[in-house]
């Protein structure tokens, strides 16, 4: 039987609503999709409150023409802007003539993690385990059933913030669409994009959008460190736009045409528009007002993972995303030269929005379908995967 499932995403310059269907066959098909562009946001509030509903509206009203149905309920993903990431380590004692770790130890820690988080300001939409040790051994995300005494995890907890909520909630509902629940946009395109071999050694995720850049840090199943930075490849633009004197969109054109690394001077930019005489500009005079703004950027990301307390190896692996560099061609080398350390294009995972634009959404969709499994698994840890197990627990 087939149930369909509906999601909204807002990024900081457009919002993306999806419509699928989820049946034995396919998991996942996406029957609709709207985009609709928006002033976004910046240091937790609306650009343009005004205007958003309409927004909204537009995208929802172009998914559902697509999906030839109407959206009553929703699930609305919260970005990076309107999230803090908490990384708790808690303990419990495992007793016993033969001691294992059993479901309910790992219950137990849970609980142990909450009562160590508490208080906060905000509201937990989702919690996940980097890691589980007995008796200090190695990490696993399976401890059900090892032998020791002493199970420790380090539990991650995403906490949205309430004016968020309250506000999307509240527009939705002027436009008689229930809010199904809140997830973390963040967690979901980090589980959907980053293998978990490359989770499991501790990676690092890097979507530069519009208006801001998160830089996550992920280890196992969860975001232990994210942090969103107020910069993104609308300010490239403007500084184009502004160094060259001309209009916004003639800027947006170049910055999405630029190409990173070229030092030959036969490379160049042209320019046009209704009723103006085309102008062209050298790779040196784009270069010369569009690259300090990248490496400033590249310098904020680095200063970002410095400050972070995440011990990364050589082996811990950068993965780019997002629209505000990713899709110029030797954009991901140069941030890579910039911050010292190989960058990765983040592996194809879709078939339908594969775009690095649409990475919020599609990993929002993700998470959702991986929700809505994990509450229809056992809860035993027997009959189900241990995986399947831990989510039960923690849901969305």
């Amino acid at each position: 039987m087939k149930s369909t499932i509906a999601a909204i995403d807002f990024g900081t310059s457009k919002i993306v609503t999806l419509v699928a269907e989820d049946s034995g066959s396919r998991r996942c098909d996406i029957v609709g999709a709207g985009t609709a562009s928006y002033e976004g946001f910046l240091d937790g509030e609306w650009n343009d409150a005004a205007n958003l509903n309409e927004a909204i509206q537009k995208s929802v009203t172009e998914a559902e023409t697509q999906a030839k149905r109407k959206i009553r309920e929703i699930n609305v993903g919260v970005p990076g802007e309107f999230t803090r990431v908490y990384a708790v380590e808690a303990s419990v004692t495992v007793q016993g003539a033969d001691p294992h770790v059993t479901p309910k130890h790992v219950e137990k820690i849970f609980t142990e993690a909450d009562k160590l988080l508490s208080p906060v300001r905000g509201v937990v939409i989702h919690r996940s385990p980097a890691w589980f040790m007995v008796d200090g051994g190695k990490k696993t995300l399976e401890p059900v059933g090892m032998k020791g005494t002493e199970l420790k995890a380090l539990v991650s907890f995403v906490v949205a913030d309430t004016f968020f909520l309250d506000d999307v909630m509240a527009r939705l509902h002027d436009m008689n669409i229930t809010v199904s629940g809140f997830f973390s946009s963040c967690t979901g395109e980090a589980m959907l994009y980053l293998l978990e071999e490359e989770r499991d050694r501790t990676a690092i995720l890097i979507d530069i959008g519009y208006l801001c850049t998160d830089v996550m840090a992920v280890e196992g199943d969860a975001i232990i460190f994210q942090k969103t930075l107020p910069v993104g490849g609308g300010h490239i633009a403007a500084d184009v736009s502004e160094g060259l004197n001309i209009r916004l969109e003639a800027a947006e054109q170049i910055k999405r045409e630029y190409v990173y690394g070229i030092s030959t001077i036969t490379q160049s930019y042209d320019v046009s528009g209704e009723g103006i005489k085309t102008e062209t500009y050298t790779q040196e005079q784009v270069a010369a007002v569009l690259e300090p703004r990248v490496d400033e950027i590249a310098d904020m990301i680095r200063e970002c993972l410095e400050d972070s307390g995440i011990k990364l190896g050589n082996w811990s692996a950068v993965y780019l995303t997002g629209g505000g560099l990713s899709l110029n061609r030797g954009g991901r080398d140069y941030l890579s030269a910039k911050l010292e350390r190989p960058v990765r294009d983040t592996v194809k995972r879709t078939n339908k929005l594969s775009s690095p634009i649409y990475a919020s959404a599609m990993g929002l969709l993700d998470l959702i379908m991986d929700t809505i499994e994990s509450r229809n698994a056992p809860a035993t840890g027997v009959s189900g995967s241990v995986k399947e197990f831990f989510r039960s627990l923690l849901g969305g």
